[in-house]
């Protein structure tokens, strides 16, 4: 007997587990609570006599949200189909509830309060439509790739991403957004895919008369037609809506190549409002300057690059959507972030992923991010 049991460790299979996209996520949030202080020390200091008020606030979550992660990542990700149905459900109960009792903050509801603390149920909306939907794509088999197929995925998609834009635009554009790109893997016809990428170009070509049109006849919200406006003219409105683009401009423009140093910020001090929030990438931008711009972009591409790595050896499809369903996420919500804050694109206010101040955020970004590391868990590797 004595002699068997070294055979049965041999024969034990060796599962792999993504230390690099951990480390990845460690240090975006560890970078994340640095600038945090940095943008936000002269506010806070003012406000609440703390200059590490915001910074403590989101460690303390991100360090939950951390332990959280890790024993998720270390679940069999199966177990997460079983509650699909009931996660979606849950997921336009809370978007009611936010639209009745919700927190009414700069004129929206977007948060919910929960036992004397608020958090944004889009987040939780994110995550159980990505289940969901790599639930359903693997239950339709081949026939995914049917009209019927595609539209009952749109089906499921538009109706939560409908509600949720009503009151944050942003978030439902990325609800749409992962839909999408899961749709686009999952589909062996990719030219409707490209055609939509073509078009949103020409939307965004042609914003000013398509959001007027919208705008008349009801789809558009007179606020959301003048973020167009000044997206397209923000020196027209300095001191209004433009106001907050165009201070966001100076602090990316005086950075230059190697930025002003780290806490050197000006910006900060009042000019670019709750600089921790939407706007941080302009407060890299003028302590780090161009090269820390640049390497924050790169670590993110990294992070996708171990998403692609993860989905491609995971073990079924189910393991491979999931994955695919967070990369989207993470995907869109960094390229719309940075492109509000060059104004490449309106004002949408959206947080840059991991480093934005935002606690309902990076906790489920963190439970996220667990998800895929239970993927990685299940890749055996060749002896």
């Amino acid at each position: 007997m004595a002699e068997n049991r070294p055979n049965k460790k041999k024969n034990k299979p060796r599962r792999f587990y993504d230390y690099s996209l951990l480390f990845t996520v460690i240090f975006l949030t560890v970078f994340g609570l640095v600038m945090i202080y940095s943008s936000s020390s002269y506010a806070a200091q003012i406000k609440y006599d703390d200059a590490a008020y915001f910074m403590m606030r989101q460690a303390k979550i991100a360090l939950a949200g951390f332990v959280i992660m890790l024993i998720i990542s270390k679940m069999d990700y199966h177990w997460y189909a079983r509650f699909a149905v009931l996660a979606y459900v849950l997921s336009y109960v809370l978007m009611i509830a936010t639209a009745l009792f919700g927190i009414e903050r700069n004129g929206k509801k977007r948060w919910l309060g929960v036992g004397g603390a608020s958090i944004q149920p889009t987040e939780f909306v994110k995550i159980a439509l990505i289940v969901m939907l790599a639930s359903m794509i693997v239950q339709m088999g081949k026939n995914i790739n049917e009209k019927r197929g595609v539209l009952l995925v749109i089906v499921t998609t538009l109706p939560i991403a409908g509600i949720v834009a009503a009151n944050n635009l942003s978030s439902g554009i990325i609800i749409a957004g992962i839909a999408f790109v899961m749709l686009f893997v999952a589909c062996k016809k990719k030219w409707p895919f490209f055609a939509c990428g073509f078009a949103g170009v020409g939307v965004l070509a042609f914003a000013g008369p398509i959001a007027t049109a919208l705008e008349k006849i009801g789809l558009l919200k007179e606020y959301q037609l003048s973020r167009i406006f000044v997206w397209l003219e923000p020196e027209k409105y300095p001191s209004t809506g433009g106001y907050q683009v165009l201070q966001g401009l100076y602090a990316i423009g005086s950075g230059g190549l190697v930025g002003r140093g780290l806490g050197e910020s000006i910006q900060k001090m009042g000019f670019v409002p709750e600089a921790q929030n939407d706007m941080i990438f302009s407060i890299i931008c003028e302590e780090l300057g161009l090269f820390g711009a640049v390497s924050v972009i790169l670590i993110f591409l990294f992070m996708i690059y171990r998403f692609m790595l993860i989905a491609d050896n995971a073990p079924d499809l189910f393991g491979a959507l999931l994955v695919v369903g967070v990369m989207g996420h993470i995907a869109i919500q960094v390229i719309l972030n940075i492109a509000v804050v060059t104004n490449t694109i309106p004002n949408t206010g959206i947080t840059l992923p991991f480093i934005s101040y935002g606690g309902t955020s990076v906790l489920f970004l963190m439970m996220e991010m667990g998800m895929v590391l239970s993927v990685s868990n299940q890749i055996r590797l060749e002896r």
